[in-house]
């Protein structure tokens, strides 16, 4: 059969550039494929449910910009569509001078975004949160929290109620771009779209790879580990607790975060993962631990943060050591605390040069557009970053 648009990829940036696409152009014919059962199955169904401010990126940046629409446009969704968020608002604590420091310089950088942060110090900090310690902190009241998974799902229905048509359990095995077309084979299934978008995630190096584009990046796996507590201490903070982040760190460190069914969760740490699906401690997959242990990038990427690497394997490996982190301002915590829970896994884009890819990266032809990297925040900045896919897709030729 034949579509104008063609989404492959069932997570939230997927139907988002689908929904936006029939927005667009309501008159179109479109075809969504996923691997998967159902919606949301990996990254927007493994996250921790933060639609975040903007604070930490560069002014005037492209993630600054795609970050505060997002979290305008992830609340208006919600509350048109009845689905649950609460705007709890977050605390970035430090607990000594360097980090209050990094929370100063954040500071600046969130004011130069247009955010409005309040400051306090340690003894308000525990007037308002009386579990946390520190010398300072910084209070975002417009960050909140929500289920981007029943978001995804929502959205799933508005495009196929807006007469997209939508393929579970099809995992692409074929594309091939024509003069007028492109071919898009799945088992014994095929057809043609005059436009391809390709929201693979975890898979964005491979789909962009069978379409015949060279790439120059590898996608690497790293495991979120969470915890939860216990029930008897849901009620242990009011608001997300974040750490001073380290600005020679890519991620920003463990948190406790309130989850939007009234539940806290602490975590992540970041550890390599040897299964880009693998959501079990200890699983292996042989290709994809190959495709990024074969990749130079991977190997100059660990040996600039081999001392953070080791200290995130020592978290993941002893879980006191997971504990202390979380103790350096939450004493509360016992070791009895920290509960099982589900694991998140994060697509890292690293560059052959060993740089891990923070900025949107696109591959572009005359009928193919990969999103080859949609960094975090992507789930906050689904809607935006589908506008944006659409807009760009108006701009393929016909």
């Amino acid at each position: 059969m034949d579509y104008d648009f063609c989404v492959i990829g069932g997570g939230i940036v997927g139907f988002a550039t689908a929904r936006q696409l029939l927005q667009r152009y309501p008159d179109a014919s479109l075809l969504l494929l996923e691997k998967e059962s159902g919606p949301g199955m990996h990254q927007t169904g493994h996250n921790s449910g933060v639609i975040h401010a903007g604070i930490y990126y560069a002014p005037g940046s492209l993630k600054a910009q795609l970050c505060r629409d997002g979290l305008e446009a992830s609340t208006a969704f919600c509350r048109d569509h009845a689905l649950p968020f609460e705007a709890c608002g977050k605390l970035i604590v430090a607990t000594n001078t360097m980090e209050r420091e990094r929370i100063d310089a954040l500071y600046a950088r969130a004011r130069a975004n247009g955010l409005m942060l309040e400051r306090m110090d340690g003894e308000e900090l525990n007037r308002r949160e009386p579990h946390i310690r520190g010398v300072a902190a910084l209070y975002s009241p417009a960050t909140a929290i929500t289920d981007f998974a029943a978001m995804c799902r929502k959205m799933a229905d508005l495009v196929m109620e807006a007469g997209g048509e939508v393929h579970y359990h099809t995992a692409v095995d074929h594309l091939l771009e024509k003069d007028s077309h492109v071919e898009i084979g799945a088992g014994g299934n095929s057809w043609r779209a005059k436009k391809l978008i390709a929201c693979a995630g975890l898979q964005a190096d491979r789909l962009a790879t069978l379409a015949g584009l060279r790439v120059d990046f590898r996608i690497v796996p790293f495991r979120g580990e969470y915890f939860q507590l216990p029930a008897e201490k849901s009620g242990l903070i009011k608001h997300l607790i974040y750490p001073a982040p380290d600005p020679a760190l890519p991620f920003l460190g463990i948190h406790l975060t309130r989850m939007i069914d009234g539940s806290v969760t602490v975590g992540p740490n970041a550890v390599i993962g040897f299964a880009r699906e693998g959501y079990q401690k200890f699983s292996m997959s042989l290709r994809d631990t190959l495709d990024f242990a074969a990749y130079p990038g991977f190997w100059k990427l660990i040996l600039q943060y081999r001392r953070h690497a080791l200290h995130e394997l020592r978290g993941s490996m002893y879980k006191h050591a997971y504990l202390a982190e979380c103790r350096k301002y939450c004493a509360a915590l016992e070791m009895d605390d920290l509960r099982p829970y589900r694991t998140g896994i994060r697509a890292q884009a690293v560059s052959r040069d060993g740089v891990a890819i923070h900025d949107f990266l696109f591959q572009q032809t005359r009928r193919m557009l990969h999103v080859c990297n949609a960094p975090s925040p992507a789930a906050t900045s689904a809607i935006p970053i589908g506008a944006m896919i659409a807009q760009k897709c108006g701009e393929l030729p016909e």
